[in-house]
């Protein structure tokens, strides 16, 4: 098994490239069966969910290459309209590819998703959204058997779901007709998602505002694009030199992304700079509290980054609140961070930071994505050794964070060692 050391309690300085964005390219990658022709997707990072998705598009039929961070997928001859149970637990996204099977095919069958365990994210959205566009979708033994031809409609969803979106934009660029989002989510790998099928052939409007509009029925070619950086990896990476101390920069994102987030570090104590595609941070020696932090759909406080901005104002002067407005069980890294001295009280969807003056380190083990990023973020900051385990949550996200950490001057290192030493 793979386990992270990490020396802390020294200043961070340095520089670091920000990797192209999962919430991002896994749809865009799903988009790619849509298309009858070769899609070259650039600034793809090698995340296991960019692996399990795919051998989802391999398994469909479609020729798919990788080198480096370019990803060629060719899906001019698919083969099956069928995911089978061992690839779609795997991830949660991976219901993703739902509306482009059922938009290429005329069916698909598919069971329910995996994923990180972060309480119930029901797929309720996505199946009455695509019944609006005219499938007929039943459930049999666990799985999904969707067919019908799909038509343009009215989509009114009840919250601005950033899946159901994805999955609404990627089914009704197959369907004939005009369809219209209504609350659909804004983030910028909306945006991002509806460039790419625009570069395919299609007609997609209103991506970043609540009414998205497609246009669809239009035979799509191929294309190339390139993916957008990755706004909670560099959430993540500001947060670490924020944890412990010294200067650093993030480069390649759009720091209009991640406003919310530079927000909360400016206000913690932190010297904040934005460039055109870089944002320098300097850290004091100690942070200090912030206002009540809650996180929202976009443009609001990002619920990926709570845990990572938690684990810097671990040892912030004074009390900070977090209300979680997104996932019920987004706390799951608080038990792990009192093991590294922690003082964090927790009820419900409330989390208080009492901060403290010094962490220390200790073996912890990662039990979801942002969970395990935001221990190597108080890792970092802490007194001593911390050995951090359960990397198979973090290599979802991350294609290298202990390079990356590296890059920005931590004391890191990625080690293979027997679970019974774990």
């Amino acid at each position: 098994m793979s386990i992270l050391r990490i020396e802390g309690g020294r200043p961070l300085r340095g520089s670091v490239h920000v990797q192209g964005a999962k919430n991002s390219v896994l749809p865009i990658l799903a988009a790619t069966f849509l298309a009858r022709g070769e899609c070259v997707v650039h600034n793809c990072p090698r995340l296991t969910d960019v692996a399990h998705t795919l051998a989802i598009l391999e398994h469909l039929g479609c020729r798919v290459k990788q080198e480096g961070e370019t990803v060629t997928v060719d899906a001019a001859a698919p083969v099956c309209a069928d995911v089978p149970d061992s690839l779609m637990r795997e991830m949660r996204s991976s219901v993703v590819f739902l509306g482009p099977i059922l938009g290429r095919m005329g069916r698909a069958e598919l069971s329910y998703p995996g994923g990180c365990e972060l309480g119930p994210r029901p797929i309720d959205l996505h199946l009455s959204a695509l019944r609006a566009l005219g499938a007929d979708i039943r459930e049999e033994g666990g799985r999904l058997i969707c067919g019908g031809k799909l038509t343009g409609a009215d989509v009114t969803l009840s919250l601005p779901s950033v899946g159901a979106t994805e999955n609404i934009m990627l089914s009704a660029v197959a369907a004939k007709g005009l369809t219209t989002i209504t609350n659909a989510a804004r983030e910028p790998e909306i945006v991002d998602l509806q460039n790419f099928l625009n570069t395919l052939g299609s007609d997609v409007r209103g991506a970043g505002s609540s009414v998205i509009t497609i246009r669809g029925g239009r035979p799509l070619h191929g294309g190339e694009h390139t993916v957008l950086a990755d706004r909670i990896v560099a959430a993540t990476y500001l947060s670490a030199v924020a944890s412990a101390g010294g200067e650093g920069e993030v480069t390649g994102v759009d720091w209009r992304h991640l406003s919310t987030v530079t927000t909360v570090l400016a206000e913690a104590g932190c010297m904040v700079r934005s460039g055109a595609d870089t944002i320098s941070i300097t850290a004091p020696e100690r942070l200090r509290a912030v206002r009540p932090i809650r996180t929202a759909p976009y443009p609001g406080f990002p619920t990926d980054a709570q845990a990572v901005v938690m684990a810097a104002l671990c040892k912030a002067e004074g009390a900070t609140v977090f209300s979680e407005n997104m996932f019920d069980s987004r706390y799951r890294h608080v038990d792990e961070l009192a093991r590294m001295g922690a003082d964090i009280r927790v009820e419900g969807r409330v989390a208080v930071v009492y901060g403290v003056p010094r962490l220390s380190g200790a073996k912890v083990r990662s039990t979801d994505l942002r969970g395990g990023a935001a221990l190597a973020v108080a890792a970092v900051g802490a007194q001593g050794e911390t050995i951090l385990g359960g990397l198979k949550h973090i290599d979802r996200g991350y294609a290298d964070l202990a390079a990356d950490l590296r890059a920005l001057g931590a004391s890191i290192a990625r080690e293979e060692v027997g679970a019974e030493k774990y």
